[in-house]
């Protein structure tokens, strides 16, 4: 009787209770899948069969403007692909501007347009006339839309962030107008963390760990570092709030650095990093000289080019040279660019140098570039800088660009030797990657040291002739160096001897700055790079054009 009343009729709260559990799942697992057939929401981490997403009638895909940004000079604008959907070319694009008292003005086609990530273009735009704003139209549609939020002035504004492997946040920002090398007071600021940072509900902060220049660190939550390694943060935006004052407007969503252990040795021994604009006519001989010397990869960040430059890279990457090519559109961020890259470059490369693409190193000693650096870094001496001394080249009697190149050109110089640039060890650099371009601030116990100029020299073909010349005068990149048409820091030795701030060619530039016959780099270039029988090198056009035809020749020959 008593084994009847225990198992008879009656159901234990047990299997009651998983009888239940297995019942409510079961219903929401239905609802769930009727509810997304309707687009209510979408329910994540379940997989539906084909025939089950054939019902779902979706709205058309659609291009839309994320944001833009107002640069001194032109407008950037961030367009959102849909997955799956065609990128939209130079040809299929017009900037069409707008004012509410003038009557439209006709489109202009976009300078430039990029794809920069995945399901995002960077189109730029000329610049609006005082109070009209500017959009895009796709194939003479009617015009994209876009919030009145989501439209940036560039000062102030957050524009670029990394997630870095030690579970911090680099930050770059326009706006602080902190001086050169110096640090700021962290405690002044905080880092937040959002998807729209006018709804405080949905912030996270964090505290900052320095603050420099253009550039500050913070410690990253350990929620959005979660997102971040499961690539869930797709539109998640950082800013930064200073003690007393509103948030900063931000665009920049944080790209996420492998956090996988780095080979060692690392995958490169010498990397190259610059910052370029408009100097497509130079990369091949730049790149093709100091890969010869030991150079294994390159950086090349674009300072809004629009000289066909993204051609000239891939026929040099086309070629078998490891070419990397960012756009870097921020105004006068050069310093804030090469931090970026510093970073970047860590995980492959063991030193990089940052030069521009009118330097070239000049070396004087057998073994090439690699040697130089074992040579004064060896490990009992923790050096982590190797700081090269610059001369100066002018236009040595030339009045046309010379189509050998730069350095079988101009062979005349300065004598008195112009600051350095500088090959560092990534891994040994500050925290705070304070630098002012021609070197970084490191960390202890690591040490600069100087190359001495019978070892090696940059030579820096600073003064060329007035036609490229005169082409810096639109904009320099450097932050803390002043344009040469604004009337400040005239007695700086960045300004051009006896020039002014006017762009007029004088009369006698062919002849300036000449004070020492120097034909060292030119000897060497000839000896080792110029074909014997066309006395081509083969950064100049027509080598390119000789070798096809030696190949035709060769094939016919075959055939």
């Amino acid at each position: 009787m008593k084994d009847h009343r225990k198992h008879g009729g009656s159901v234990s709260w047990s299997t009651f209770f998983w009888f239940t559990l297995v019942v409510v799942l079961s219903s929401v697992i239905v609802t769930s899948l009727v509810i997304s057939s309707f687009h209510l929401f979408d329910v994540p981490h379940f997989h539906f069969p084909k025939s089950v997403l054939k019902w779902q009638t979706r709205a058309p895909a659609q291009v839309t403007i994320r944001e833009s940004v107002m640069l001194p000079d032109q407008v950037l604008i961030f367009l959102n692909y849909p997955s799956s959907f065609p990128y939209h070319t130079k040809n299929d694009l017009q900037c069409v501007y707008f004012s509410a008292y003038l009557e439209p003005r006709p489109p202009q086609q976009p300078i430039q347009i990029h794809s920069v990530r995945l399901h995002e273009q960077i189109v730029r735009c000329p610049l609006p006339p005082r109070g009209e704003t500017v959009s895009l139209r796709i194939n003479s549609n009617d015009p994209l839309q876009i919030k009145n939020s989501s439209m940036h002035n560039w000062d102030p504004l957050i524009y670029e962030a990394l997630f870095d492997r030690d579970n911090t946040t680099i930050v770059f920002v326009k706006g602080l107008n902190l001086r050169p090398e110096k640090l700021g007071e962290s405690s002044r600021f905080q880092c937040v963390y959002g998807w729209d940072f006018t709804r405080t509900k949905f912030f996270f902060k964090s505290d900052v760990l320095s603050v420099a220049q253009e550039i500050i660190r913070c410690k990253t939550p350990t929620s959005i570092l979660a997102q971040a390694q499961a690539h869930t943060q797709a539109y998640l935006k950082v800013s930064i709030q200073v003690e007393g004052k509103k948030i900063f407007p931000s665009i920049a969503r944080p790209g996420f650095l492998s956090t996988q252990k780095q080979p060692k040795p690392k995958l490169h021994e010498l990397c190259l990093c610059t910052m370029l604009r408009n100097q497509a006519r130079f990369i091949r001989e730049w790149v093709m000289y100091h890969a010869r010397i030991g150079v294994e990869r390159w950086f090349i960040y674009d300072n809004n080019s629009d000289d066909d430059i993204e051609n000239v890279i891939t026929f040099l990457q086309n070629a078998g040279y490891n070419i990397t090519w960012h756009l870097w559109a921020w105004v006068k961020t050069q310093e804030a660019g090469f931090a970026h890259c510093a970073v970047r470059a860590r995980a492959s490369c063991e030193w990089v140098a940052f030069i521009d693409v009118d330097e070239f190193y000049n070396i004087k000693i057998k073994g090439g570039l690699k040697h130089v650096i074992q040579h004064y870094s060896r490990p009992e001496n923790n050096v982590a800088e190797i700081r090269t001394p610059c001369y100066s080249f002018g236009p040595s009697g030339l009045k046309e660009v010379p189509r050998e190149g730069v350095m079988m050109g101009y062979t005349c110089r300065l004598a008195a030797r112009e600051r350095h640039k500088s090959i560092v060890r990534p891994d040994a650099l500050n925290q705070t990657l304070i630098n002012v371009v021609h070197h970084f601030h490191l960390r202890t116990p690591f040490v600069a040291t100087d190359v001495e100029k019978r070892v090696m020299v940059i030579n820096h073909y600073k003064y060329q002739v007035w036609k490229v010349f005169k082409q810096k005068f639109y904009r320099r990149v450097a932050t803390y160096v002043a344009d040469w048409k604004l009337q400040q820091n005239v007695g700086s030795k960045d300004r051009v001897p006896g020039l002014g701030t006017k762009p007029v060619e004088p009369a006698d530039w062919s002849s300036r700055f000449c004070e020492v016959k120097d034909m060292g780099l030119r000897n060497w270039v000839m000896r080792n790079f110029m074909d014997r029988r066309t006395h081509l090198l083969p950064w100049q056009p027509e080598f390119e054009r000789h070798i096809k035809r030696r190949r035709k020749r060769k094939e016919k020959g075959i055939l």
